[in-house]
């Protein structure tokens, strides 16, 4: 499988040479509506006709038989299990996500990350929203954990979304905020020998209970250039499309390391043979 390095940001966002090039270009008339608009050279502020919930209602609602199906589809990377320190949230293991609005990779390892947790609970309060208009895979469709919650018997979830999509300057505007212990974490965890030196600090950072780590989107976002969030749901659903082979391939991936912490709880997801067969990968 690949590393991680190439889907994945290092060290924060990048000021993209495109980016620079296309507001040399735009007129002053046009600058004045943008400023208008955008504040401080930001995101355009898109809206999906569908709301977050609804979508991830899709995805719960998926047939059991497409994960089998699909299998790990074209999901190019697997969480990494370590021996780490537990986390966990009383008698169940945590799930903490760390990512940031703008980023592409976040924004399609948020598909997969929604579809494995709703086999073991319920999100509420999930909103859409888009990666940044001026990075690599600009404008890709996605949620946002900000400002949502998620309910199950099996695993608690925590999520940090560092950053806005909406550009400040050469950042983009803070969102929320990193627990110290959260920072130790991604410091101690991001990196060597865990992952390659060049993703070190990167985002996606995923923990999964101290027990699986994941650095990186687990496959190329290139798969939901164009699309519309509704369309992305859509293309999930159809075995034979590159959307389904990547987000469901993915997070069947997840979803064996979701089972790993639950010790194949609830049965009815983990003894899916899809997942038995990718468990003894995780490696």
């Amino acid at each position: 499988m690949g590393g991680p390095a190439q889907r994945r940001h290092r060290g924060g966002p990048r000021v993209k040479a495109r980016w620079l090039l296309a507001v040399l270009a735009v007129g002053v008339a046009a600058l004045a509506v943008l400023g208008a608009q955008l504040g401080t050279g930001a995101s355009a502020p898109r809206r999906d006709p569908a709301t977050g919930d609804a979508i991830a209602d899709r995805l719960a609602s998926l047939s059991p038989a497409l994960f089998h199906t699909i299998g790990t589809g074209s999901a190019v990377s697997y969480p990494l299990q370590v021996d780490t320190p537990p986390l966990r949230d009383g008698d169940r293991p945590t799930v903490l996500f760390m990512g940031a609005e703008y980023c592409p990779y976040c924004a399609a390892e948020r598909w997969a990350l929604v579809l494995a947790l709703s086999r073991f609970g319920q999100f509420a309060g999930l909103h859409l929203t888009h990666s940044a208009l001026d990075d690599d895979y600009p404008d890709t469709q996605t949620f946002t954990f900000h400002g949502a919650s998620y309910r199950s018997a099996y695993v608690t979830f925590e999520a940090v979304e560092m950053t806005t999509n909406r550009r400040v300057g050469a950042n983009y505007e803070p969102l929320e905020t990193r627990t110290p212990v959260q920072r130790t974490l991604m410091t101690t965890y991001d990196g060597p020998p865990y992952f390659a030196p060049s993703s070190t600090g990167g985002i996606p950072f995923i923990d999964f209970g101290g027990q699986y780590l994941v650095a990186g989107a687990s496959y190329d976002p290139a798969v939901l250039h164009g699309m519309t969030s509704d369309a992305i749901a859509t293309a999930v659903s159809d075995p034979s499309s590159a959307v389904a082979r990547g987000v469901i391939g993915s997070a069947n991936a997840l979803t064996a390391a979701l089972c790993g912490l639950t010790h194949d709880a609830p049965a009815e997801v983990c003894t899916d043979p899809a997942i038995v067969a990718i468990r003894p990968k995780l490696r």
